[in-house]
């Protein structure tokens, strides 16, 4: 799978790691900074993420501030961006079975590399469930969108 990944310099390390564990499993991390860790702004990285789910071919997005809230927040201001901040197993999945969540935020100050691991692996092996209800939210999630003229 295409994964864009980018952090902030707070989440800069673990974003590293990542990358390399999930090249490890067989897929394709597309690296979007940092690419140190001077302080940068995790809304640049939201938008980086957006665009790569946008344009470039991304399947997933994965984003890293200190706390993943911000990097959050950031994304779901994006027209057809569905990030969820994930720090437990079962938000990691839900996120994308109810909600079809395209983006899985972490916040390396709150989690370690290795819980990180358990919710991205759960995070992409977990696809939308398609039932009516979850499908009938999404539509209204996006008609919101449209309203606020951001969609």
């Amino acid at each position: 799978m295409i994964i864009a990944i980018a952090a902030d310099h707070a989440g800069y390390a673990m974003k590293g790691l990542l990358c390399a564990w999930l090249s490890e499993r067989g897929h394709e991390p597309i690296d979007l900074g940092a690419y140190n860790d001077a302080p940068s702004d995790y809304p640049d990285m939201a938008a980086a993420v957006a665009e790569a789910l946008k344009s470039n071919g991304a399947e997933r997005g994965i984003l890293l501030c200190g706390s993943g809230v911000g990097a959050s927040i950031a994304a779901n201001k994006i027209p057809g961006i569905r990030a969820a901040l994930a720090h437990d197993a079962f938000s990691a999945r839900q996120c994308v079975y109810d909600d079809d969540a395209n983006v899985l935020c972490l916040g390396p100050r709150v989690i370690g590399l290795e819980l990180a691991k358990v919710l991205v692996d759960l995070f992409l092996a977990t696809r939308f469930s398609g039932l009516e209800r979850h499908v009938h939210r999404l539509e209204k999630v996006r008609a919101l969108e449209r309203r606020s003229g951001n969609g």
